[in-house]
């Protein structure tokens, strides 16, 4: 059995309420390795949350009913298998939480050895002025037409995406080097629609950009014992995906099928182990082939 080096580490993951998500899988993973997981999550339906919540109603607003949760399931998981873990709500993109963030997790179990950024804004939005001209009609298929692009639809999407995982990473290390840490990781969860993504703009520009901040940050926090790295998924089952699309996009991938927040977890913990230590700044598709 191959020992991953990270019991008892201490790990924050952002983005863990939703039961479906891929933040929950990441933190069970986490769990199952002994690490002390301190979960950050959000609660936000964005008004489009109902009372259906079972698996046969997946869409989008079973998604958003499990967005505004809290994180009791996730927790009570954890808990069922012997882990230790505990939780904080904070808004991300008020970048006066991110120190209280850190104050949480250090106070609760002491030094912070692994940074999970996961947490994530998203809206649809375009450069086009009218849904009828989009250039990619797919989107349609899983959301409501997208809207066209705004200085505050740009704001909000950035704030949590971008600035906040720059922050995030900036704290950690700043901690870090204050108490002369020797063992760090930070891993970083983009999308492998980054580098373009219509009808998607600010939520595909948002990830490459923090993308360049993560190689930037594996440079600097090298010296330091430090890895960065970052995994960049496909289509995954959050709870989003209705069985119909689910059954489509699946048909396009390679290995046949979407991903599930386990795929996406595995890669999480390979980053964090030991296996890693001498892998930095790097891109990972978790995809199934749909991404090369």
């Amino acid at each position: 059995m191959i020992d991953t080096g990270l019991k008892n580490k201490v790990a924050i993951v952002t983005g863990a309420n939703n039961p479906y998500g891929i933040g929950a899988g990441i933190a069970k993973a986490l769990a199952v390795q002994e690490v002390k997981v301190f979960l950050h999550y959000f609660r936000c339906g964005d008004g489009k949350q109902s009372s259906v919540d079972d698996d046969d109603s997946r869409g989008e607003v079973f998604y958003y009913t499990q967005r505004a949760k809290t994180p009791d399931e996730v927790l009570d998981a954890i808990h069922q298998m012997g882990g230790q873990a505990k939780v904080w709500e904070a808004d991300l993109s008020d970048p006066d939480n991110i120190p209280r963030l850190f104050d949480q997790a250090e106070a609760t179990f002491g030094r912070v050895d692994i940074l999970v950024n996961n947490a994530a804004h998203w809206e649809a939005d375009t450069f086009l002025p009218s849904a009828g001209d989009l250039v990619n009609k797919a989107v349609e298929a899983w959301t409501s037409a997208p809207g066209h692009i705004t200085a505050s639809s740009f704001d909000r999407v950035f704030a949590v995406n971008t600035r906040a995982i720059a922050l995030m990473m900036a704290e950690f290390v700043q901690r870090y080097i204050k108490r002369q840490g020797v063992w760090g990781r930070v891993i970083n969860v983009s999308t492998d629609g980054a580098y373009c993504f219509p009808s998607e703009i600010s939520y595909g520009a948002s990830k490459l950009a923090m993308e360049g901040y993560a190689r930037s940050a594996a440079q600097e926090f090298g010296q330091f014992g430090i890895t960065v790295n970052t995994v960049s998924p496909g289509a995954i089952q959050t709870g989003w995906l209705t069985p119909e699309m689910e059954k489509e996009i699946a048909a396009s991938y390679p290995m046949k099928r979407i991903g599930q927040p386990e795929d996406i977890a595995d890669a999480v913990v390979f980053f964090a182990s030991d296996q890693a230590r001498w892998i930095t700044g790097q891109r990972l598709y978790v995809g199934g082939g749909h991404a090369m």
